[in-house]
């Protein structure tokens, strides 16, 4: 601002000295060039001295912070690509190790149900078996009975035929009592 107001008044100074005559616009001024060519200069001196080192320092500075801006978002992404990858490995895994687990899991339930219907088969044979046992035994215990208890009525119907006189008579009711003697079974 102080530079401009500078100029102009060099300008006027030096255009102040001819006021009859009108300059044209193509008419070539030595002295206005000089000055104008001292005060660009001497512009350009205070600039360098006071803006350019600011301004340069500045865009320095805002391109430092815009390359580590990039290189930590190149960074990030690295990392979470690299997150994103370990991630889906332990996914992997995971499901690997849960179908294992499913797979074990199924074959463990497959071998006890085997082994469950197995002891249930050999138990129920056992059973079968000890039934069969028990049936026999309480066959031959009740033959026993029964061939004791034949015996005795036979004894006894002997008994009874030969205490009696045998006619017809006598006989169908030895037979008949003899009949309602014997056991049902």
């Amino acid at each position: 601002m102080i530079l401009i107001i500078l100029h102009n008044l060099f300008v006027g100074i030096l255009l102040s000295g001819d006021a009859h005559e009108k300059p044209s616009l193509l008419s070539v001024n030595p002295g206005l060039i000089i000055w104008t060519i001292v005060i660009f200069v001497i512009f350009l001196l205070l600039l360098k001295k006071f803006a350019w080192k600011p301004i340069i320092g500045a865009l320095n500075n805002r391109e430092k912070t815009i390359q580590e801006a990039l290189e930590n978002v190149e960074k990030q992404n690295k990392e979470s690509a690299e997150t994103f990858e370990k991630n889906k490995k332990i996914i992997a895994d995971a499901h690997a190790q849960a179908s294992k687990i499913l797979s074990e899991a199924k074959e463990l339930a497959i071998k006890l149900k085997d082994e469950i219907v197995s002891k249930a088969n050999e138990e129920s044979n056992k059973n079968i078996e000890r039934a069969k046992e028990q049936i026999e035994s309480m066959r031959s215990t009740a033959i026993e009975q029964m061939r004791g208890d034949i015996t005795d009525i036979a004894l006894q119907a002997a008994e009874k035929i030969l205490s009696k006189n045998l006619n017809r008579e006598n006989q169908l009711e030895l037979i008949d009592d003899f009949m309602k003697k014997i056991p049902k079974n």
